[in-house]
């Protein structure tokens, strides 16, 4: 699908990768990139990093599997999460395997929980315990398991807006599953995104909190109310705090993340959802040098509340 602008065309690819779809907007004089493209390189990252193929290289090491060798984007991946970890504290954890799995968020049964399992699972959860030696992952408890979930969508989007530049596209906008990176302009404007209401139903209505233009930044959200289930009237967020065991809660609802690149965007945005409305915001305040923005959706006394970092602010389109 395209349209003319200016002697170029705006492109428009669209396709379904990672349990959820993709879209791509470029601009060029000639259509230079297809989907058949865009998914191969999806295809490679999944065979890397998905925990819902059996026969990847993240699968392979949770199964133990002896003198499996991780690839480029297994490595990338790794060392940026241990990276988060450790400037969050802990707050963003890859190892959470076991956890994500136990609470029914990833490929094996949900289990019934009680404290002393919480317990027991927590003592695999800790990223200083898995570390790469010449190219092998080296797990200090072979029951530790990595999910690169809270990554790698962002990781993902990287590499297709670097295959982009590789082609030469200077005006592109990449989205996969929400996460999004933006580069140039589209029509001489900057890209406009949406930020989503938090949607406690988990509908398919969307409706948007606000628009921000994105100006060579990429950004990504994270939210208690995108993936859950119900135990009676009880609420099980996808989100796992690393360190008490259970989905994370508190009244920060929705945490977009506006960085250089996806992958930050995408680790930050988890984190912020495990520290909370407070300690996220301060976090921010405080690692000034990351240059991150930030648009935080939570809940006061029954009310939805923003908090919007002050350099975001002036990106902002009110809805």
């Amino acid at each position: 699908m395209a349209c003319t602008f200016e002697k170029e065309t705006i492109f428009f690819l669209q396709g379904n990768a990672q349990g959820t779809s993709y879209h791509i907007t470029y601009i060029s004089k000639d259509k230079i990139v297809s989907e058949k493209e865009i998914d191969s390189l999806l295809a490679d990252i999944d065979a890397s990093m998905s925990t819902w193929r059996p026969n990847s290289i993240i699968s392979k090491i949770n199964s133990n599997e002896k003198n499996v060798v991780i690839d480029t984007y297994f490595k990338t991946v790794f060392n940026k999460a241990v990276e988060v970890s450790e400037k969050t504290n802990g707050d963003f954890d890859i190892s959470v395997g076991p956890l994500i799995n136990a609470w029914g968020f990833g490929p094996t049964q949900k289990k019934s929980l009680n404290q002393n399992e919480v317990d027991s699972l927590l003592q695999l959860v800790n990223y200083k315990k898995v570390s790469i030696q010449d190219n092998n992952i080296i797990k200090e408890k072979p029951e530790i398991k990595i999910d690169f979930n809270a990554i790698a969508q962002g990781f993902s989007v990287d590499v297709l807006a670097a295959f982009l530049e590789k082609k030469g596209i200077e005006n592109y906008l990449v989205e996969l599953g929400g996460e999004i990176k933006a580069k140039g302009k589209k029509e001489q404007e900057k890209w406009k995104v949406g930020i989503e209401q938090p949607d406690a139903e988990n509908t398919s209505e969307r409706k948007l909190q606000a628009i921000l233009n994105l100006d060579n930044r990429a950004l990504a959200t994270s939210g208690n109310y995108r993936k859950f289930y119900k135990e009676g009237n009880q609420k099980f967020s996808h989100i796992i705090n690393p360190k008490t065991g259970y989905p994370a809660k508190h009244n920060l609802l929705s945490t977009t993340v506006i960085a250089n690149d996806a992958i930050t965007a995408d680790a930050y945005a988890t984190a912020f959802m495990v520290m909370g409305l407070q300690k996220a915001i301060a976090f921010v305040e405080k690692n000034k040098a990351l240059n991150l923005e930030v648009y935080f959706i939570y809940d006061e006394n029954g009310k939805w509340k923003t908090y919007i970092s002050p350099g975001l602010i002036k990106q902002i389109e009110k809805t």
